[in-house]
């Protein structure tokens, strides 16, 4: 009899080890997670439709914190700059040091060093004839100097964005230094990533790379199922051991 009893209770203390550990080991998946992304990423509202349809007016966007050397073509960026307001806003990156930026091409589409850029992130809309409409209203064409970065908008025909600013020193440049965040992911409404534009991988310097934002939203989940399950396990297994026990009595 005592060595059912024994056996019973072992089987009891067996599954409260395991329903604890779940539970701790969830805890610091849930955690880690989580001021993970908060030491990594800062959130922002995005205050106009100048992004749009990336990104829209009311949106809650995560900014990933980085260098200034890490910022490459394509980048969705939040900066600060004196000469725009001095206040955050958020545009593309299109140039770089040493880029000639210009549009239109023939096709419509923004050139860099004389290579067209396909944007699909832009709702061009239909010019007449049936083709594309530019991807800028207005021509335009801008040398950007060392350190510097050219932004524009994705919506092209409302966007105070580096042409208006042609005429100021740097043709509409800003330093890289202003920038501080690169937008990795639309959080409200849940959008999702922002991809990195494939049509800038070719150029010198390629992209980005992807944020770590899905292993942190992973580890957080993980953790959420593992400290639910370990809760839910504990008493099954505790009263499951009951039974046994007082099944082996009678």
């Amino acid at each position: 009899m005592s060595g059912t009893r024994s056996g019973q209770d072992g089987r009891g203390r067996t599954g409260a080890m395991v329903s604890g550990l779940a539970v701790a080991v969830g805890c610091v998946l849930f955690l880690g997670g989580f001021l993970w992304a908060a030491v990594v990423y800062k959130p922002y509202a995005v205050p106009t439709a100048s992004m749009s349809p990336t990104v829209n007016v009311g949106d809650r966007v995560l900014a990933q914190r980085i260098d200034s050397a890490d910022v490459r073509r394509g980048d969705v960026v939040v900066f600060t700059d004196k000469v725009w307001g001095d206040t955050p806003m958020m545009k593309r990156v299109v140039g770089v040091g040493g880029d000639t930026v210009a549009c239109c091409g023939e096709d419509g589409r923004l050139t860099v060093n004389g290579t067209p850029v396909e944007e699909p992130y832009l709702n061009r809309g239909t010019a007449t004839g049936g083709t594309p409409a530019p991807a800028s209203p207005q021509d335009f064409s801008a040398e950007v100097p060392e350190g510097q970065i050219f932004l524009l908008g994705d919506e092209r025909s409302t966007s105070l964005d580096s042409r208006v600013h042609l005429e100021d020193a740097g043709q509409g440049s800003v330093p890289l230094s202003a920038v501080q965040g690169r937008v990795d992911a639309v959080a409200w409404p849940m959008n999702g990533m922002i991809g990195r534009p494939a049509s800038f991988a070719a150029l010198p310097g390629g992209v980005s790379a992807d944020g770590p934002l899905p292993l942190q939203v992973g580890a957080a989940l993980v953790g959420v199922v593992l400290i639910l399950g370990g809760a839910a396990y504990g008493p099954v297994a505790a009263r499951s051991a009951r039974r046994r026990a007082a099944g082996a009595a009678r």
